[in-house]
């Protein structure tokens, strides 16, 4: 029998921290929270110091009698939770219903599952952490406060099913003034003009600068004309050359922000579909001989700093596989975001040893893309920076100034590894410009005019949208994911090409919110709430004090918002089309998975449809139906035959109005990096992207 019982969160952690314990111990696992408050209610005694009413979780009470009946067996019990404060208050509500003493050495923590990490961790246990159990519960109190009081009041003056919470009802009240950005935005015009210049038997492209040493802008064509009337001849004197030689750093390694912004560049991935991997990552994959093993360390952090072991154990690592001239030189002190906790080193690998290569093969293809990338973000950013280097040629004439940028990169660096992506990426390439001296003349061949407006500021992607939450203090590390899962299931937004739009739901809630609760949509004092949580945690302010500040206030707008609010009707749009079951006109309706078709005849009619559009392309499998465009549940686009279900044809990518000009099959739009390009269903037939 065991003399030791470990309580961890989920079966996978179990599995892989009971085999490095060894069998004096037994692990099992809670599956998360085993008590909290109750939904049927609020569940928190505002009368009584805000002391909330903790139930056992509903479907949790044969874990829970499990769990008793082990402790009773063993010597003492272990809770092992994430290290964390959602952690921490799971350890506390078991120690609470195991009847084990909080201010016993019962709390053991880690930041990698590793057999090493894990032995250590068990040398060192502490008692709860109340203060970090205190952050939590303060959290979830104020979530239930504001949620459960405010929701009821929309279920009642707008449509049932709503719900409002502080950090959801901020990021919709960003992503709809952004809407409004965009649609007041005035775009101007400007101008710029491309020369291609020729010295010798060498080409190279330059672009307008200025006049008389000036840099100027163009507005419009009067001011292209000028600039052409100016210019007197072909000929073209270099006036300046500047050569420098530029340095380019790695980037740090992941926080959980940042990770999710680069999945989304990099991978498409969504910030859920990214905690949910890198958390598998965490817990641990069975690489063969070795076993169960944590490949990556705690994935909910907003810290980029290191441990002087996984530091050391890179710089081997680059080393040996690239050369000592590819380590760093000096050390890099970590850019500490205002916002962060710190509480725990960046997302690394366990062991950079353990490349991705070696790893594929015990990995699923979207966990081993995750892997790869967090192991080449660590490795890249222990790496020198690459060298560049530059050349800026400024060519004459009459006044009249281009400039042409050159580049080359002289030493690649960090660049072997890894490159950090943009939301709007464009691939650095060298850029050659043939070695001229000042003073030497070149030859004019062409000019483009080329008339440009510009552009509104973009549409928040998932990626965006977490890094400025970030910026603002909105939010924290394990927030962010299910904030953006929310407000979509909710529909208050909806996602496009990617990128977020408000619905009209979304615009009435947030505009209810803003007239009667604005401190919630208030991006200040949502920060400073977030500030004063992490001063609960730091032991520096009482968590009682905290929410008596805020509700004293909240529970006024309240009352005023209960008495003044109206009711809103949300008619349904008409569809364009009438029921051909009854004859009724068919509305748009918004349901779970979206906007659907139903009869305006609801319920003595239940008839609904789907919501297609046509793309102008005959089904290519049973040549009579049209092929339509549809929404997966996960909201993903295809293409389909709407002869279905006679006809089951079905295509991820764009079916087009041509065919193969090989082997005449179906010709598809296949989304890249790069642009869009055509290709062919079947065969290797390919077109260059648009």
């Amino acid at each position: 029998m065991a003399d030791y019982l470990v309580i961890v969160e989920s079966p996978a952690k179990a599995k892989t921290i009971g085999k490095y314990l060894g069998k004096k111990y037994t692990v099992k696992a809670s599956m998360g929270h085993l008590r909290d408050l109750p939904k049927s209610q609020t569940g928190v005694d505002v009368e009584n110091n805000y002391e909330p009413k903790y139930i056992t979780v509903r479907g949790k009470g044969p874990i829970l009698k499990e769990l008793k009946t082990a402790a009773k067996k063993v010597k003492k019990v272990y809770l092992a939770a994430d290290p964390d404060r959602e952690g921490e208050a799971i350890a506390w509500h078991l120690a609470n219903s195991l009847g084990i003493d909080t201010d016993s050495d019962c709390r053991v923590v880690f930041n990698e599952i590793t057999k090493s990490a894990i032995k250590e961790s068990f040398k060192h246990p502490r008692p709860i952490n109340m203060d970090l159990v205190d952050a939590q519960q303060a959290r979830r109190i104020l979530d239930r406060l504001v949620g459960y009081n405010i929701s009821p009041l929309l279920w009642k003056k707008v449509k049932k099913g709503l719900s409002a919470g502080r950090v959801q009802s901020i990021a919709v009240k960003m992503i709809i003034d952004r809407e409004k950005e965009i649609n007041a935005f005035v775009p101007e015009e400007y101008w710029s003009i491309e020369g291609e210049f020729k010295r010798e038997k060498d080409t190279f492209q330059a672009k307008f600068y200025g006049l008389d040493g000036k840099k100027k802008e163009l507005k419009s064509k009067e001011d292209v004309d000028d600039i052409h009337k100016r210019m007197k001849g072909k000929s073209f004197t270099v006036q300046k050359v500047t050569r420098k030689e530029r340095k380019r750093y790695p980037v740090q390694p992941f926080t959980t922000s940042s990770l999710q912004q680069e999945a989304a560049r990099k991978l498409n991935f969504r910030a859920k579909k990214t905690m949910m991997i890198a958390q598998q990552l965490y817990e641990g994959i069975d690489i063969g001989k070795e076993g169960t093993i944590g490949l990556i360390t705690y994935m909910r952090t907003d810290s980029t700093r290191i441990s002087e072991t996984a530091r050391a154990e890179t710089e081997s690592y680059i080393i040996e596989n690239y050369g000592k001239e590819y380590t760093r030189k000096e050390q890099r002190k970590s850019k500490k975001n205002t916002n962060a906790q710190d509480a725990h080193e960046a997302i690394r690998p366990t062991s950079v040893v353990k490349d991705p290569k070696t790893v594929k093969s015990y990995l699923s293809r979207d966990q081993y893309r995750l892997y790869k990338l967090i192991w080449e973000r660590l490795v890249a950013s222990e790496m020198a920076p690459a060298v560049m280097d530059t050349m800026s040629v400024d060519l004459e004439n009459n006044g009249v100034l281009f400039r042409a940028n050159g580049s080359k990169l002289k030493f690649a660096g960090f660049m072997k590894v890894y490159v950090e992506g943009k939301d709007d990426e464009k691939k650095e390439e060298d850029r050659f410009l043939p070695d001229l001296k000042e003073d030497e003349k070149v030859q004019n061949e062409e000019f483009n005019d080329n008339q440009h407006f510009t552009q509104p500021p973009p549409r928040y992607t998932e990626a965006r949208l977490v890094k400025t939450m970030e910026e603002l203090g909105i939010g924290r590390p394990s927030t962010y994911a299910p904030t953006l899962d929310t407000i979509q299931r909710r529909n208050y937004v909806a996602l496009e090409d990617r990128r977020f739009v408000p619905t009209e739901l979304g615009e009435i809630v947030s505009e209810l919110m803003v007239e009667f609760f604005p401190e919630i949509l208030d991006v200040e004092f949502t920060a400073k709430m977030e500030n004063d949580l992490d001063y609960i945690e730091e032991g520096r302010q009482n968590w009682i004090e905290i929410i008596d500040n805020f509700y004293e206030g909240f529970e006024k707008r309240l009352k005023k918002a209960e008495e003044e609010m109206e009711e809103v009707e949300i008619k349904d749009e008409p569809a364009g089309e009438d029921c051909e079951k009854c004859g009724h006109p068919m509305v748009f309706k918004m349901g779970r998975y979206g906007k659907f078709m139903a009869c305006s005849n609801f319920p003595e009619c239940r008839n609904t449809k789907a919501i297609v559009k046509e793309i102008g392309v005959k089904c290519p499998n049973c040549k009579v139906g049209n092929v339509v465009e549809r929404k997966s549940k996960k909201q993903r686009k295809f293409y389909g035959c709407d002869r279905y279900p006679e006809c089951e044809f079905v295509s991820w990518d764009k079916p087009i109005a041509r065919t193969c000009p090989k082997c005449d099959s179906m010709l598809v739009e296949k989304k890249t990096k790069k642009g869009v390009h055509v290709q062919c269903s079947q065969c290797d037939y390919k077109e260059e992207p648009n």
